[in-house]
């Protein structure tokens, strides 16, 4: 992905949320929605001509005044911020080497002591699931194990898995979720094919993520809720946490959790009884073998 090609259409997606009313400024006639450029270098205490510029690619290497001055007037939240950073100054922040599949033995056994009522999963940045418990898969209604590695990926579940828009409550909210990270991490690493791989399948399969995509939104991983429909126990909204681990900033751990004495985690504990059956416990390469997730174009080489 280049970086500065990439600016262009996420500073205007983010103009024209924004209302003119909110900063005093008359609606008039506009072609557009949102504010003008013109504005944008009003509000923001920089030329109209830089303006233009910036958000073209071409104003060099933005000071960081100039940057958090248009976030300012933009309203871009944290991730959006490091992500106008990225792409204005074509630079990671830190430089991102390939990732692989290697999760380590200690991060397995904790995935297998969260069991038995607690699903849990470590996930890389294209959202390939590297190690899982056999929670984690009772929740998914879906066995990792039994899937090829190029399978194994929450965004590709989410667009080409049937089963995925039943078991999500609120199916939009997350797969544009699941987007927004993507989007993020290809700003991050614009030099890993595998994510450009990934976007230009699901492109191809769905015209719901080729409009989401479009709309430039980025949000990392973090803290919320999100509900699953299981048949065999109900509703469950459960409460998830996304960790950084220490080896980087490639892979997360995912948890999730219900408060004690509580509905969802009474479903959670009879899925642990009635729905792990033939759930394998998974991981990614074993000890000492480091294996990269590949992702592939075309029939029976697609991406995660």
């Amino acid at each position: 992905m280049d970086q500065r090609s990439e600016l262009s259409p996420f500073l205007r997606t983010r103009r024209d949320r924004m209302s003119p009313e909110e900063y005093g400024l008359p609606v008039g006639r506009r072609r557009s929605p949102g504010l003008r450029r013109a504005e944008i270098a009003q509000l923001a205490g920089i030329s109209v001509d830089y303006c233009i510029r910036l958000e073209q690619g071409q104003a060099g290497r933005p000071s960081a005044a100039v940057l958090d001055a248009v976030a300012r007037v933009l309203r871009l939240t944290p991730d959006e911020r490091e992500h106008l950073y990225v792409l204005a100054r074509a630079e990671t922040t830190p430089r991102r080497s390939a990732p692989t599949g290697k999760v380590r033995q200690s991060m397995r056994r904790l995935l297998e002591l969260r069991d038995p009522t607690t699903p849990a999963l470590v996930i890389g940045r294209r959202m390939d699931v590297l190690a899982w418990n056999s929670m984690a898969a009772a929740l998914m209604a879906e066995d990792c194990a039994a899937l090829p590695r190029s399978r194994r990926n929450l965004l590709w579940h989410a667009f080409c898995s049937p089963a995925a828009r039943l078991l999500y409550v609120g199916w939009e909210t997350a797969a544009r979720q699941g987007i927004a990270f993507l989007r993020l991490s290809a700003g991050r690493c614009p030099d890993d094919p595998a994510i450009a791989a990934l976007v230009g399948e699901l492109s191809v399969r769905s015209e719901e993520l080729r409009t989401w995509w479009a709309q430039h939104d980025v949000q990392d991983r973090g803290s919320g809720r999100k509900g699953f429909n299981r048949p065999l126990v109900g509703r469950l909204d459960l409460d998830y946490e996304a960790l950084q681990l220490s080896d980087g900033p490639d892979q997360h751990l995912i948890t999730y959790t219900a408060p004690e004495g509580s509905s969802p985690q009474s479903a959670l504990e009879l899925l642990a009884v009635i729905g792990r059956e033939g759930m394998t416990v998974g991981d990614g390469p074993g000890p000492g073998r480091e294996e990269e997730v590949h992702h592939g174009a075309g029939p029976g080489g697609s991406q995660t």
